[in-house]
């Protein structure tokens, strides 16, 4: 059984690693890694698998690798 989850993410943050929840429902994860060759959708997969308490490699980026709004299939 897959889940999706949407996400904004804010990378190069003073704040991260952190994820927030909207009023909407909407998931902000704030990560330190600057958008340079993947390494912040690398530090958006680890905290994103640490919030929902499941394995890094459950967690898979469906789309927006180079936007700040990604899709991602959780297994």
């Amino acid at each position: 059984m897959a889940e999706t989850v949407s996400v904004r993410v804010k990378p190069g943050s003073k704040k991260g690693p952190l994820v927030e929840t909207g009023a909407d429902g909407q998931l902000t994860i704030y990560v330190r890694e600057r958008a340079v060759d993947g390494k912040a959708n690398d530090a958006v997969i680890g905290v994103l698998a640490d919030h929902l308490g499941v394995a890094r490699s459950r967690v898979e980026l469906m789309s927006g690798m180079t936007s700040r709004m990604k899709r991602f299939r959780i297994t």
